[in-house]
């Protein structure tokens, strides 16, 4: 998957969580947080409503503007 969907990683950064942190919170493998990062896979709207309460932002805050 090429196109930019998620801005997860760039949202992290900002809030200074780890990939690896998120996917302990998660219960996640790394790998799979790895891919939603670099936009490979994506997570299913359940796991970016969780990111969303995790880093305490707007779920829209994760994901690319279509406008």
């Amino acid at each position: 998957m090429d196109e930019r969907i998620n801005k997860i990683k760039e949202v992290l950064v900002r809030e200074g969580m780890s990939q690896k942190e998120l996917a302990s919170r998660l219960n996640k493998n790394e790998h799979t947080v790895s891919n939603w990062c670099i936009n490979k896979s994506q997570p299913h709207l359940k796991e970016l409503k969780k990111i969303a309460g995790i880093l305490d932002i707007d779920i829209c805050e994760l994901l690319v503007s279509t406008k």
